[in-house]
């Protein structure tokens, strides 16, 4: 068996307070409601004989269904009653199922993942902005669902889409990042193990979900489709979100675009000095009038007077153009030292920061200066996780 642990870099110093909240009412939801009832025998009923009907479609045999009908709790019907079925849908349903799980495991398989990925997504997009995420793509996730299952009555329930969007927006969030993974092979070997996340993500969504999804039809088990449709939509909003991070115009220069500034030189200008109006002349451009502008060296002067006169949004702005423009030029590696810096200490965003000073490392490691520089602040965020992992950023990238 392999267990995930944690992940790195998680430093310490921010409380994931939505991240605590939502495992806090999943657990209640669990001990108060689920727990209680699946101790109860379901009554004989309306509801009890609509149950056995619909699940009568999924059973291989009158055996089989008998069996069924015996050990059905109260639960079971509450299940029935407050799960999201696509053939009876409800926004009651849509939203309360995802706090019902089917049992003890599926809810501890949950949180775990919860507890450990989404405490950067929660300190990455801010506690609202991730509680809004957190449940819009676990309404996206069940809509899939319900489109590749349509008409069915069979309810679903657990947090699974919610968090499989959460880890969507942790594949593009935080590229670099590595997963302990508790390797378990009864009864003698136990092992720790670090993985990119990357590859742990991608087995989830490939081998353990879309794979499922496409060799199997039954609508009973686990909803495979609800957790790819609430990855996709982690990842599609998170995509977008790194686009306008790019393209768009920091606030403090929106009055320039269009604006008289438009046709100065911004080269000119950085080499005269005039740092101002070379910020004001590239900011009257638009994000593609920008491309292949300034040279490395260019941009990260700019960026590094923009980001001494406190404008730490436009000078990433600056950065993230210029690297998107040139993932794999070396002489970029500045330039991902001085983004590392600003998303670090100015935005104590340690996770976001970490591909940042690997990049600066990968390309610049023959620079010595670079080489140190990447390797000191490599070394802080590692001195500040919160759960340690040992350096998995020896290597170089």
């Amino acid at each position: 068996m392999i267990l995930p642990i944690g992940d790195f870099p998680n430093v310490r110093g921010h409380v994931p307070l939505v991240t605590y909240l939502l495992i806090a009412l999943n657990v209640a939801v669990f001990v108060l409601v689920s727990a209680p009832l699946s101790m109860e025998r379901a009554q004989n009923g309306p509801l009890f004989a609509e149950y056995v009907r619909v699940m009568s479609r999924y059973a291989a045999n009158p055996a089989e269904l008998r069996e069924l009908a015996q050990g059905m709790t109260a639960y079971d019907l509450y299940v029935f009653a407050n799960g999201f079925r696509p053939g009876a849908p409800s926004m009651y349903d849509l939203l309360y199922s995802m706090f019902l799980h089917g049992g003890f495991l599926h809810l501890a398989g949950n949180m775990l993942f919860l507890w450990i990925y989404g405490d950067n997504v929660e300190h990455r997009l801010g506690s609202v902005r991730f509680l809004l995420a957190y449940l819009g793509t676990g309404i996206a996730a069940t809509l899939f669902h319900a489109l590749s299952s349509p008409g069915s009555q069979v309810p679903m329930v657990g947090a699974s889409g919610a968090i499989s969007g959460v880890l969507g927006f942790y594949f593009v969030l935080f590229p670099k990042n590595q997963v302990r993974l508790l390797w378990l092979l009864p009864p003698f070997l136990m092992q720790v193990i670090q993985v990119p996340a990357r590859i742990v993500l991608g087995i989830y969504l490939l081998l353990e979900n879309l794979l499922p999804y496409l060799t199997t039809s039954s609508e009973v088990g686990v909803a495979h489709g609800a957790h790819i449709g609430g990855f996709v939509a982690g990842l599609g909003v998170a995509l977008l979100m790194r686009r306008r991070g790019v393209e768009h115009t920091p606030r403090e220069f929106a009055g320039e675009r269009g604006g008289t500034s438009r046709g100065e030189d911004v080269r000119a200008a950085i080499d005269e000095g005039r740092l101002d109006d070379a910020a004001r002349a590239y900011f009257a451009r638009g994000a593609r009038e920008t491309e292949g502008l300034l040279p490395p060296r260019d941009a990260v002067a700019l960026a590094a007077w923009l980001r001494d006169g406190g404008h730490h949004d436009a000078a990433l702005v600056v950065l993230r153009r210029l690297l998107r423009e040139r993932p794999r030029d070396p002489d970029t590696a500045t330039a991902h030292l001085l983004a590392g810096d600003l998303l670090l200490d100015d935005h104590d965003q340690a996770a976001s920061a970490y591909p940042h000073y690997l990049e600066a490392l990968r390309l610049g490691g023959e620079v010595p200066a670079i080489a140190r520089a990447a390797e000191t602040r490599l070394a802080a965020i590692d001195g500040r996780q919160k759960r340690r992992v040992g350096r998995p950023w020896r290597g170089r990238g």
